[in-house]
């Protein structure tokens, strides 16, 4: 008897409770009432210009290669990678002298905003503020995207373009504007978010200097109904102002300034 008991307790211990993913679901948001729009990070996708302190850190970065800032993934430049445009806005930033100020801007306008009046330098062709104590303020493309992985999820990110790269994103956004399809009532403009595309980068160059910049094909219309909700949802989470961008002004290894837009020239400042 006592034999028998002791093996049905030794049962009772390898029993197992099934997992059913569904808890996950009932359970949506839970943890995270506190975190508000301060505590969270939009990654940045940048190309890796030569001076980048990132590649001191990272034996496995090169230069020209693509890199998320906030989750470390590297996509290596000639090879690209595949994003869902989702939602654009331009701004104009205003940033401190070199070397000067926290490292976020100054001010951030929105084309509809009343600016500063700028002059450009001849040395460097910066629009620098009239009387702001050597502020400048940067013409700048917000392209807001979704980060397509191989296994077939995604995640947020925000490719911010300007100077040699503003030619870049009016091509990108041309070729979201062109694209079109038949429906029931005949031809129409396809949503922002219904194509993929992909991201690579290529060498440039001009009198300035050179340094890689952006270069953008289509791969198709999304097939996945699941992928294209999210990429909905996040282009409708921005057109509310859900999404904060904290743009920072990052520093070289020579201490010059660089700004995560893939523009950064190799060789000597940004070229433009």
């Amino acid at each position: 008897m006592a034999t028998k008991a002791v093996a049905k307790k030794e049962d009772a211990k390898t029993e197992v409770a099934v997992f059913d993913a569904s808890m996950f679901e009932s359970d949506a948001g839970a943890g995270n009432s506190n975190v508000g729009q301060d505590d969270l990070a939009l990654p940045f996708l940048k190309i890796i210009s030569g001076l980048d302190p990132l590649l001191d850190d990272l034996e496995e970065l090169r230069k020209g290669d693509i890199y998320n800032t906030v989750t470390g993934d590297i996509y290596k430049g000639k090879e690209g990678v595949r994003v869902i445009p989702c939602a654009y806005q331009r701004r104009f930033i205003e940033w401190a002298p070199r070397g000067q100020g926290s490292g976020a801007p100054v001010n951030i306008f929105t084309p509809e905003d009343e600016r500063p009046r700028t002059e450009r330098s001849k040395d460097d062709n910066r629009e620098y503020v009239v009387g702001g104590n050597g502020t400048y303020i940067e013409d700048t493309q917000q392209h807001f995207v979704l980060v397509v992985n191989e296994d077939g999820s995604a995640q947020p990110a925000l490719i911010a373009m300007k100077s040699t790269q503003l030619k870049k994103g009016r091509k990108w956004n041309s070729m979201i504007q062109g694209r079109t399809a038949i429906g029931k009532n005949g031809p129409f403009q396809m949503p922002r978010f219904s194509n993929i595309y992909v991201l690579k980068s290529s060498s440039e160059e001009n009198s300035k200097g050179s340094w890689h910049g952006w270069d953008v094909a289509l791969e198709g219309v999304i097939t996945d109904a699941a992928l294209y909700m999210q990429a909905k949802v996040f282009a409708e989470s921005i057109s509310r102002g859900d999404v904060e961008v904290k743009h920072r002004q990052e520093e070289d290894s020579n201490n010059r300034p660089s700004y995560g837009g893939g523009d950064n020239g190799d060789d000597k400042d940004i070229p433009f």
